[in-house]
């Protein structure tokens, strides 16, 4: 289960923009004019359908469409929805081989929109939900897992301190500070005894491995949030930076390996077309320079867990009546059992149904 889980179906299309959204088309337009090079002409604006955390606008122009990415309005945590950080590191992988969208210019004039938001390329492609199953053919498929798998081994190449991103975060203990950071999180948002979590809370920072490493990490990596080429699989823009930090590539992968011990597990592969999780993480060393990958199980509970923290703070937000998803009181069940299949990666003995 991930968070595209929940709503993939609705995420997809435009739709008017919603009131609480809305703009002053006259004042960004303006804007773009003085900001953005090779800009001219009227623009029209529709809303990114979904549960985007920052409200996202495709914005049109006679010749050429843009993205618009923007803070929500409203009381906000200080460190929450970090468009400045998504326009960052975006803006510095450009000189880069990571497929990514080109940006144009940002603003945290809070006077011009009513709250920070930066422009970027509008990337002609396509989303793929269900890279798993979904209406395609096994050598599609396959091309879809292939090509992500390159671009993450492309992100996780980028030397930081060349793109000019050696303060983006820090550059040790990622896995320690996420272990204590979902730990509270967990202990603040429970709302039933769960025993997998519990020895998950103890076992993980005892166990962390020595050797992370450090690289550009996007804490979100799935299939979901590539944009692939409209009629090739290629990757051409890597999605939604909203996580993104100085941290360990090797848990940043292994999240984008979990559905092997979830959604795909006892799954023929061969017959979709997805390639095998060993010729997978095999396919991600060779491009990345690694002999193997030691501790693998760790990296994949470590996400589990993470993943089970998260969703364990949606199932409290239900029950405190402050949920938007429409799916979220699946959160509670998905949590629990989102843990077990975390411990199970660490303790084989446990029975999965």
């Amino acid at each position: 289960m991930t968070m595209t889980d929940f709503a993939a179906a609705d995420n997809i299309g435009t739709i008017a923009v919603q009131e609480r959204h809305k703009i002053d088309i006259e004042v960004l337009y303006e804007y773009m004019l003085e900001h953005v090079n090779g800009f001219h002409g009227k623009i029209t604006i529709e809303e990114f359908a979904g549960g985007q955390s920052n409200p996202t606008y495709k914005v049109s122009s006679p010749d050429r469409n843009y993205v618009l990415r923007r803070k929500p309005p409203g009381k906000l945590l200080k460190s929450a929805h970090a468009v400045d950080r998504e326009y960052k590191i975006l803006t510095a992988l450009q000189s880069t081989e990571v497929p990514t969208a080109k940006t144009y210019a940002y603003c945290d004039d809070e006077s011009i929109l009513g709250t920070p938001f930066y422009l970027m390329e509008y990337l002609d492609g396509r989303v793929i939900w269900d890279a798993n199953e979904g209406p395609y053919s096994p050598e599609e498929r396959g091309g879809f897992w292939d090509a992500a798998n390159k671009a993450v081994a492309q992100l996780h190449n980028v030397d930081f301190d060349k793109v000019g991103l050696s303060s983006y975060g820090k550059h040790s203990e990622y896995i320690s500070r996420q272990i204590n950071r979902w730990s509270s999180q967990y202990e603040y948002t429970k709302t039933v005894e769960n025993p997998y979590m519990d020895n998950l809370i103890e076992y993980l920072p005892k166990n962390i491995p020595i050797d992370e490493g450090c690289t550009i990490v996007h804490g979100d990596l799935q299939i979901a949030n590539m944009m692939m080429h409209k009629d090739k699989t290629e990757v051409i823009g890597i999605l939604d930076w909203e996580l993104s930090t100085l941290g360990s590539p090797l848990s940043d992968f292994a999240y984008m390996c979990r559905p092997y011990r979830d959604a795909l597990r006892g799954v023929n592969l061969k017959e979709l077309g997805i390639p095998s999780e060993e010729a997978f993480v095999e396919a991600y060393c060779i491009r990345t320079g690694r002999d193997g990958i030691e501790n693998w199980d760790y990296y994949l509970a470590f996400n589990m867990f993470r993943l089970s923290g998260i969703l364990q703070g949606i199932a409290k937000r239900v029950l405190d009546g402050t949920a938007a998803s429409k799916q979220a009181e699946q959160a509670g069940a998905g949590a629990f059992d989102m843990a077990k299949l975390a411990w199970a990666q660490i303790d084989k003995s446990v029975v999965l149904s």
